[in-house]
């Protein structure tokens, strides 16, 4: 049986936002929370890479802090491969509306993949984690999208989901409404 482990990438800096948006409210609770309940029904163990947070499991950033999200994914594929899970399901801690058949659909994944307007949500199996610090040792810009390619990802077409950036985007959310099952796009807010 195929073990999963729910990797929320939370290193970032949130430049854009202008304070920590892992922990901005919407609906009562910090994005981050909204990340990890969607993940945990999914996955054996779940892990936030890039801080310590609520007391779960958190991880530093490989090899260092302020390599982006691919710094909290190789983390992640690395605490996979020593702590025998077979596969990293990511994701962002600022796409709070993650819907559950996009989650099962990573989840039955055979190969890597992710959702190609928002690379950040992905399937990785733990055994590319060295290839992705050979990937990393490389001088070239580090994105989950240039890594994808380079392992031959299937590129998921999904609606464009939510991703806060902004603060103007937590009011976006608000008019989407909670449906995350059949969620549609409210615009193109990517990161790579």
């Amino acid at each position: 049986m195929t073990r999963l482990l729910g990797a929320v990438l939370a290193g970032g800096r949130s430049s854009r936002y202008g304070s920590d948006k892992a922990i901005a409210l919407w609906q009562g609770k910090p994005l981050i929370e909204h990340v990890i309940a969607a993940l945990r029904p999914m996955v054996d163990e779940l892990v936030i890479c890039g801080r310590d947070f609520g007391g779960r499991i958190g991880i530093p950033d490989r090899p260092a802090p302020g390599m982006g999200p691919l710094g909290g994914l190789n983390a992640a594929l690395h605490h996979a491969a020593a702590h025998g899970f077979d596969v990293v399901i990511s994701a962002g801690c600022d796409t709070p509306l993650l819907p559950g058949a996009l989650l099962r659909q990573l989840r039955n994944s055979p190969d890597p993949a992710f959702v190609a307007a928002l690379p950040v949500i992905g399937c990785w199996p733990a055994r590319l984690a060295p290839a992705l610090d050979a990937f990393m040792a490389e001088h070239r810009k580090h994105s989950i999208k240039a890594w994808a390619d380079r392992v031959a990802a299937a590129a998921i077409d999904w609606p464009v989901l939510p991703n806060v950036n902004e603060p103007g985007d937590l009011s976006v959310l608000g008019q989407t409404g909670t449906d995350t099952q059949n969620m549609i796009s409210v615009g193109p807010k990517t990161q790579a």
